[in-house]
C-alpha cells in the first residue's frame, strides 16, 4: 500500500511559480510511474505529466510543456511539479498519482493540494 501526500499549493498571481511536492511511503518508490493530475472546478480530473521510476522518461500534456517541470528524488520517495509562468486557467487541484509501472493505471492517489492563480 502506498500513501501520497502533496503540499505546496497556494495562492499565486498570474505569471507566477508554485513548486508542488508529494512525498511516497509504504511501497518501493523507485518501481512507480509517478504522475500529476489536476482537477479545475466543474470540470473533469486531468492528465498533466509523468515520470517513469528512473525519471529518464517524461511526458507532458501540450497546456502546460514548457511551463511545468516534473522531476523526483527517488532517495526522497519525493516527485515534484514545478510549475512557471501560472495563469488563471491553471487554478484546479493538483494530485499526484503513482502506478507500477510506466503506461500502467495509476493505482494510488494522493488527497490533493489546491493551486489558485489570480488575474
Amino acid at each position: 500500500q502506498v500513501q501520497l501526500v502533496e503540499s505546496g499549493g497556494g495562492l499565486v498571481q498570474a505569471g507566477g511559480s508554485l513548486r508542488l511536492s508529494c512525498v511516497a511511503s509504504g511501497g518501493s518508490f523507485s518501481n512507480y510511474m509517478m504522475g500529476w493530475f489536476r482537477q479545475a472546478p466543474g470540470k473533469e480530473r486531468e492528465f498533466v505529466t509523468r515520470i517513469s521510476g528512473s525519471g529518464g522518461w517524461i511526458y507532458y500534456v501540450d497546456s502546460v510543456r514548457g511551463r511545468f517541470t516534473i522531476s523526483r528524488d527517488n532517495a526522497k520517495n519525493t516527485v515534484y511539479l514545478q510549475m512557471i509562468s501560472l495563469q488563471p486557467d491553471d487554478t484546479a487541484v493538483y494530485y499526484c498519482a503513482a502506478a507500477p509501472g510506466w503506461g500502467r493505471p495509476y493505482n494510488y492517489w494522493g488527497q490533493g493540494t489546491q493551486v489558485t492563480v489570480s488575474s
